[in-house]
């Protein structure tokens, strides 16, 4: 059942996704993880910028072209695929004194719904936990491109959605202010429908 409800949405979606038609539908999308990531941005001393990055694990994208309203994400990311590109850097974020991975090995994102605001652009409402904390975040999203998949010739979507989140707030406060406590976001997804079999 649920293959042949993929099937129908998948077809829907081949025929209006690329002009936006009114006869789109909700279709459900497996994320790349190869090409999907999750970056932030951490201010050191005033100095820099440092860098850090997540891969997605689990994800699970519905979007409905014509009525932004309908679409849902959920999105697990666990804590020790961090990549800081330092490993003593990386060990100690992991540590208790920041992340505890060990005690909270997921970040999860919820979505609790999504305006389109105009031109493509939009808004993601939902819950982010981490830390073993939720609090509900906003994040602007913009969709990349909405059409076939030029190799693996199924429908396909792409976006891109950054947000500012204060990490005192879910209880990862060491080293403020010297380590910014504003951590900027950056999401990167491209997910497609799946193929049959």
């Amino acid at each position: 059942m649920a293959k042949q409800y993929l099937q129908a949405m998948a077809a829907v979606l081949a025929l209006g996704v690329t002009t936006m038609s009114a006869n789109a539908a909700p279709v459900a999308y497996s994320v790349d993880t190869v090409h999907s990531r999750v970056t932030f941005y951490v201010n050191h001393l005033g100095f820099s910028n440092s860098v850090g990055e997540f891969r997605l694990a689990d994800a699970m994208l519905v979007f409905d072209a014509d009525q932004w309203t309908n679409s849902s994400v959920d999105v697990h990311l666990p804590v020790e695929s961090l990549d800081l590109g330092d490993k003593k850097w990386q060990t100690h974020i992991l540590s208790a004194d920041f992340l505890e991975a060990a005690k909270y090995p997921d970040i999860r994102f919820q979505s609790t719904g999504l305006e389109n605001t105009a031109n493509g652009q939009g808004k993601l409402f939902g819950n982010l936990t981490i830390h073993g904390v939720t609090k509900p975040v906003v994040l602007d999203l913009r969709l990349n491109k909405a059409g076939e998949h030029p190799m693996r010739k199924t429908p396909a979507v792409g976006f891109t959605a950054t947000t500012t989140v204060h990490r005192s707030e879910f209880g990862v406060a060491a080293y403020v202010p010297a380590v910014a406590d504003d951590v900027e976001v950056r999401i990167e997804i491209e997910a497609y429908v799946p193929t049959k079999g």
